[in-house]
C-alpha cells in the first residue's frame, strides 16, 4: 500500500489498515506537512515522494488517498490510470461527472475503488437494518440524524469551509449519513435543504435536509458545526409503529430501543440487540393489552426500554476501518466475494449530497 496525504485521519486510518494480514506500508506522497512526517517516521517511510511516481511504483498495489476532497478525483484517477486498487476518504470526488469518470476507469481496469464510508461496518448498523426488515416495531415511519459538531479545529481559513475544496458541508460529511440510510432503506430523493452562513462571513455552517425515501418515509438530516470539541455530539431516531430507537455518536456505540411490545417481539429484540439491558416500564394483561394506533389493533404485553452499550467508540472506530480494509482484500483475492462497500456507495451517497447542496444553495 501507498497514501497520498496523511494527517490525523490519515495516521489514524493507517494504523487501522496496516493490522490486516498482507498489507505492508510502503510509500508516502502528496504533503509536506509536519504531521505528515511524523507518520513517515511512524512507518519507517524514508521519504515523503511525489505522486506520480508513488503510483507508479511496482511494489505497491492499493493506494490510500487521504487529502481533502478537491485532490480526490485528480490523484484517484492516476493511481487507477496506474492499475492500482484505490481507497478514498469520503466523498468519492466532488462531483458526479467525477465520480463516474473515476468509477469507468475502475471497471476498465478491474480494480477497486471506494469511498470510506465505513460505518456499515458497525454492529449497530447491521442491528438497526435487521430491525426495520423484522418489522418487530412495526413500519418505520421517519427518522433523523443531527450533528452538532465541533469547529474548534477549523479556523477561518480551513479548507473545510472553502467549498472549493471541500464541496460543502453535505458533500464533505454528509454522506457517511446518507450511505447509512440508504442501507437500511433503500434509495431516497432530497426534496428540501436549506443551509446557513454564519453571521457576517461567507462561511456555511448549518446545513439542514429532508429525504423521502420508500412508503414516503421522510428523514430529516442536520449538519452543524459551531460546538466545542468537549461538547461535540451526533444522535438518529428512528420512529416505528410501536416505538423508537435512538442511537448516540457519529460512529453509534450506545442504542436505545424504547417500545409497546408483547412477548414475541420482546424476544425478536434482544436477539437482534444481544447482551442489551431490558427494564419492563408498565405490564398490561386482560382487556389493556388491546392498543390502537395507526388504525391497527395490537396486542401489547409490555412497555420496555433496551438499552445496548458498545465498547469504547475509538476502538469501536478502529475496528469499522479495518472492516473495511478486510472486505476489500477479500475481494481482490476472490471477485465472487460479495462487499459490503462497492464504488456504487460512493457515488449514490454523492448524489444525495449534490442534491442537497443544489436545493440549499437555492433556498433564502
Amino acid at each position: 500500500m501507498g497514501v497520498i496525504g496523511a494527517g490525523g485521519f490519515g495516521l489514524f486510518a493507517l494504523q487501522q489498515f496496516t493490522q490486516i494480514p498482507g498489507i505492508t506500508l510502503v510509500g508516502m506522497a502528496g504533503t509536506h506537512r509536519e504531521a505528515a512526517f511524523a507518520v513517515a517516521q511512524r512507518f519507517g517511510i524514508p521519504d515523503i515522494e511525489d505522486v506520480d511516481r508513488l503510483v507508479n511504483r511496482e511494489d505497491i498495489d492499493l493506494v490510500y488517498i487521504a487529502t481533502p476532497p478537491f485532490l480526490h478525483h485528480p490523484q484517484a484517477m492516476k493511481a487507477l490510470h496506474a492499475g492500482k486498487h484505490v481507497i478514498c476518504e469520503k466523498p468519492l470526488a466532488m462531483t458526479l461527472q467525477q465520480a463516474d469518470e473515476m468509477i469507468a476507469l475502475a471497471e476498465e481496469k478491474h480494480v477497486a475503488l471506494i469511498a470510506n464510508l465505513m460505518q456499515r461496518y458497525g454492529p449497530l448498523f447491521e442491528s438497526v437494518r435487521k430491525l426495520i426488515a423484522s418489522k418487530a416495531l412495526g413500519e418505520l415511519l421517519h427518522g433523523y440524524f443531527e450533528n452538532y459538531a465541533s469547529d474548534e479545529g477549523l479556523g477561518p481559513h480551513h479548507w473545510f469551509w472553502d467549498r472549493s475544496k471541500s464541496g460543502g458541508i453535505f458533500i464533505e460529511h454528509g454522506v457517511h449519513f446518507f450511505d447509512m440510510f440508504a442501507g437500511w432503506v433503500g434509495r431516497g430523493e432530497v426534496v428540501a435543504a436549506q443551509r446557513v452562513l454564519r453571521p457576517g462571513t461567507s462561511i456555511e455552517e448549518q446545513v439542514n435536509c429532508t429525504v423521502r425515501y420508500a412508503d414516503g418515509i421522510l428523514v430529516n438530516f442536520y449538519h452543524g458545526f459551531t460546538q466545542a470539541n468537549r461538547m461535540d455530539r451526533q444522535q438518529f431516531r428512528l420512529l416505528f409503529e410501536l416505538g423508537d430507537v435512538t442511537l448516540e455518536e457519529w460512529v453509534p456505540v450506545r442504542a436505545r430501543v424504547h417500545a409497546t411490545v408483547d412477548e414475541k417481539r420482546t424476544r425478536t429484540l434482544m436477539e437482534l440487540f444481544p447482551g442489551a439491558r431490558l427494564d419492563v416500564t408498565q405490564l398490561y394483561g386482560g382487556r389493556n393489552r388491546e392498543m390502537q394506533s395507526r388504525h391497527k389493533s395490537w396486542d401489547i404485553y409490555q412497555m420496555i426500554e433496551v438499552q445496548w452499550f458498545d465498547s469504547e467508540k475509538m476502538h469501536r472506530y478502529g475496528d469499522m476501518v479495518r472492516s473495511v480494509m478486510r472486505d476489500q482484500v477479500r475481494w481482490i483475492y476472490d471477485r465472487s466475494h460479495g462487499r459490503a462497500i462497492t464504488h456504487a456507495n460512493g457515488r449514490d451517497s454523492l448524489a444525495l449530497a449534490v442534491q442537497a447542496t443544489e436545493l440549499a444553495d437555492r433556498s433564502k
